[in-house]
């Protein structure tokens, strides 16, 4: 992803190439045609894709079926409202996440609102991002690292691009 994610987030006039979670199908989708709304079906199966623009609100209630359930490996952020470092590292989820649609998923955990799951993985500080494939921590990142460490990470963790 570092040379992959383009500055400024990549254009969403480019299709973007998504494999089907059910059937396994590559399917090209329009990300503007997601950001004005639609969701995108698979050709093949007509089962749904998974393609979010922005990242995805979990709570402890709704961690099972959007992170361990989720087709895609998820950036988990576990953060808090009046942490600073994790004011600052949020615009740069919001670019990831739509960056890597249809590839990996960002999800963001209030750790105050839902403290069982950070309880769950031990997290101790935040902002802690965890790079998690079907619920399994694969990689820990604790603080605000540089955008292209950030990037380099993501990448050695899930193995570039799923399409």
């Amino acid at each position: 992803m570092g040379g992959r994610l383009r500055e400024g987030g990549g254009a969403m006039s480019e299709p973007r190439l998504i494999r089907c979670p059910s059937c396994g199908a590559t399917n090209r989708v329009p990300l503007e045609k997601v950001a004005e709304g639609r969701r995108p079906v698979c050709g093949k199966c007509k089962g749904p894709m998974p393609i979010d623009l922005a990242p995805v609100a979990v709570t402890d209630a709704t961690f099972a079926a959007e992170v361990e359930r989720s087709p895609l490996p998820v950036v988990l952020d576990l953060w808090a409202p009046w942490c600073g470092p994790c004011k600052r590292i949020a615009p740069m989820l919001d670019e990831l996440a739509t960056a890597l649609a249809g590839r990996v998923r960002v999800a963001k955990l209030d750790v105050d609102e839902s403290p069982r799951t950070a309880e769950r993985f031990g997290v101790e500080g935040i902002p802690t991002l965890l790079l998690l494939d079907r619920g399994r921590e694969v990689d820990r990142i604790v603080g605000v690292p540089p955008r292209d460490d950030l990037a380099r990470r993501i990448d050695r963790a899930f193995g570039g691009p799923r399409s």
